[in-house]
């Protein structure tokens, strides 16, 4: 009952995470991303797929959200606005940071 309510949690959030693309200047990029962690977390309430799957994934997103760290860190808070693409940045490589954790927890799950 806890690993369903963990993975409803995972793929409430990152479907919500694809829902909040729309408006972003490069939806087709950022919507499929967000929809692959709520896919293979589905996939794992389902009771498929290898640990190896899901840390595979998971460390791809990982890499990602190093690749995507700002230079300069100047916050994610939503009453900042988009001043600066460091904002950006950290927001999206946030956004891969929490893929990377739900997608281990998938992998650690039974």
């Amino acid at each position: 009952m806890f690993q369903k309510i963990i993975l409803w949690f995972f793929i409430v959030v990152f479907f919500a995470f694809a829902l909040v693309q729309y408006n972003d200047p490069d939806p087709y990029i950022w919507i499929p991303t967000y929809l692959i962690p709520t896919y293979l977390c589905y996939y794992k309430l389902k009771g498929k797929g290898e640990k190896i799957m899901y840390f595979s994934v998971g460390l791809l997103f990982l890499m990602w959200a190093i690749n995507q760290f700002p230079p300069a860190w100047e916050g994610v808070l939503l009453n900042q606005g988009m001043k600066t693409v460091n904002i950006e940045l950290g927001r999206e490589s946030l956004g891969l940071g929490c893929c990377t954790i739900g997608l281990w927890i998938c992998a650690a799950l039974k």
